[in-house]
């Protein structure tokens, strides 16, 4: 029975990673839908378990952590196959204010070689659909912001979660 353990975060996570495919929802994900993804986590755990304990800040994080790394997984994935199917994406849109924005930092050779990465991995988007440096950088990058956005969502749903059991259960 410990897949019922993971289930909140797993159904959160691909809650939050359909959510962040919409177009305009999708600037807010890290930020928004992940963080409320792992609150509403805690609280379906607390249903599942029928529990009134008081939430500890070590499962409240270890359940944010949890629904961040399933929402970075779920969002690569739709990323990756939207890429696929259409062989654009916003990488590839925002490339000509990228490289003008790179251009004006005046850094030297530097700018040169990344520009000569960013076009290799952008030709390779536009021929074929898929790019390996392309899904690290979208893997990195959302594990990185949606794991700590998801544990501050995890701290969030544990005061939540306890003050519920407060307003539940007085005497706590």
């Amino acid at each position: 029975m410990t897949y019922k353990k993971y289930l909140p975060t797993l159904v959160c996570g691909f809650g939050a990673a359909v959510l962040s495919t919409v177009p305009g929802i999708k600037n807010f994900s890290c930020c928004l839908l992940v963080p409320t993804a792992a609150a509403i986590s805690i609280l379906l755990d607390k249903k599942i378990t029928h529990s009134n304990e008081k939430i500890s800040i070590g499962k409240s994080l270890g359940f944010g952590f949890l629904t961040g790394i399933f929402s970075t997984l779920f969002i690569t994935a739709f990323e990756m196959l939207v890429t696929f199917f259409t062989k654009s994406n916003d990488f590839i849109e925002s490339l000509p204010q990228t490289e003008m924005v790179m251009r004006q930092w005046n850094l030297g050779p530097l700018v040169d070689d990344s520009l000569k990465l960013i076009k290799t991995v952008a030709k390779e988007i536009e021929k074929n659909g898929f790019s390996f440096i392309y899904l690290l950088m979208i893997l990195s990058s959302n594990f990185l912001v949606n794991s700590i956005f998801g544990m501050i969502g995890g701290a969030l749903g544990m005061s939540l979660a306890n003050r519920k059991s407060r307003e539940g259960n007085p005497e706590l």
